[in-house]
């Protein structure tokens, strides 16, 4: 099959006007971080999502290590974090010397469960990272309520989340601190890049110096009459976003609603044209929050083999993944913890073509495609319960 025939499963919604955006940061002599465009960004996302403060960094885990040193975690201490989902969070639990201790997911909408959460809090035990999986937010008030009870931080990682809400807030902004990511894949993309979102200014602030080395911006520095020597007093990192992507971000956060509107629309089809069959379980989202739609994923029954069915869709120029990580499971944390409900998802779970550039055509062809190649592959799998 033709690439112009294949349908991606990810494909990033950028055009003319964020090229001109690239253009007007060449133009200025500043493509590195913190510049204009990065302080523009920063007093964007700020403004947007209503918090003390935004620093823009190159990409979510960056912004989970920061939230990490933000929160003075160290060696001994315990994080609670979502097993089901990319393992970003567990390893910036392990970057500061910590253990990340993996909470088990609802059934229903792959999300952290609030009462396994409650369950694994020890007088170890400093903060608790929820993922809004794929682009559904997590069980906030539940989460927040255990937080508060016990002394932790939460934070939230919204990586996929972008657009998303939750009892009518902004994902992003559900915890003290948001992580976001603006991946290729994301509803609003720079390639790669990231955020970190803190209602405590004083969070923000140790974040953006532990960004740039430790030393703060060398634009600013640049920009004052003298020569001001930065010194450096602690360990900082290399996490800064460019302006160039910066420039991008700008234009992609105004876009935010015209895109996510597209992904609701590619998803709603999805529902009509795979609703009912008895051999697929499609997401459900609550109705007390809205999905960003970063990935959809389709759970297939235990008699369906899903590597079968991966490798027809893919034969016909259609792209399609495995779901996500259960992160219990990966050799790299040795964890202790049974997650029963992430494991099996993680086995069954498929991840079928979801962005803004889908055509309802594109929708069909792929959905009569996964009901074939399920209907074909049934009872080839691992057997059913």
């Amino acid at each position: 099959m033709s690439t112009k025939d294949s349908i991606p499963l990810v494909y990033a919604s950028l055009g003319e006007r964020e090229l001109a955006a690239v253009a007007e940061v060449f133009a200025s002599g500043w493509p590195a971080g913190q510049g204009p465009k990065g302080k523009a960004l920063e007093a964007q996302l700020a403004e947007k999502y209503g918090v003390g403060d935004a620093v823009a960094v190159s990409n979510c885990g960056a912004a989970l290590h920061l939230a990490m040193l933000a929160f003075g975690v160290k060696p001994g201490d315990e994080v609670i974090v979502a097993d089901y989902g990319f393992p970003a969070p567990a390893q910036a639990a392990l970057y500061v010397g910590a253990t990340p201790v993996f909470a088990d997911v609802r059934p229903d909408t792959y999300t952290v469960d609030p009462q396994v959460v409650a369950d694994l809090v020890t007088p170890r035990t400093v903060g608790i990272i929820a993922v809004d999986t794929v682009g559904l937010p997590a069980d906030y008030t539940e989460l927040q309520a255990i937080a508060d009870r016990h002394g932790l931080f939460l934070i939230e990682d919204a990586a996929c989340a972008v657009g998303a809400t939750y009892q009518g807030r902004q994902a992003g902004a559900l915890a003290e601190v948001g992580c976001l990511s603006f991946h290729g894949r994301k509803g609003a993309s720079s390639g790669e890049g990231g955020a970190l979102l803190a209602t405590d200014p004083k969070i923000g602030k140790d974040a953006r110096l532990r960004s740039s080395f430790g030393i703060g911006s060398i634009f600013d520095m640049g920009e004052v009459v003298g020569l001001p020597i930065p010194t450096f007093t602690e360990i900082g990192y290399n996490f800064k976003l460019s302006d160039i992507a910066a420039a991008i971000l700008q234009l992609q956060l105004g876009r935010i609603d015209e895109l996510l509107e597209r992904r609701s629309a590619v998803a709603a089809q999805y529902a009509e044209l795979l609703g009912g069959d008895e051999l697929l379980t499609l997401p459900f989202v609550p109705g007390d929050r809205t999905h960003a739609w970063q990935t959809y994923m389709v759970t297939l029954d235990a008699g369906v083999d899903r590597g079968a069915v991966a490798t027809e869709l893919r034969g016909q120029g259609i792209g399609c993944g495995h779901g996500t990580f259960a992160g219990h499971i990966q050799p790299v944390f040795d964890a202790q913890q049974k997650c029963p409900v992430s494991a099996d998802l993680a086995a069954r779970q498929l991840s079928i073509p979801m962005h803004a550039e889908l055509t309802e055509d594109q929708v069909v062809r792929v959905a009569q495609a996964l009901r074939g190649a399920v209907r074909t592959h049934a009872g080839t799998g691992r057997p059913t319960k």
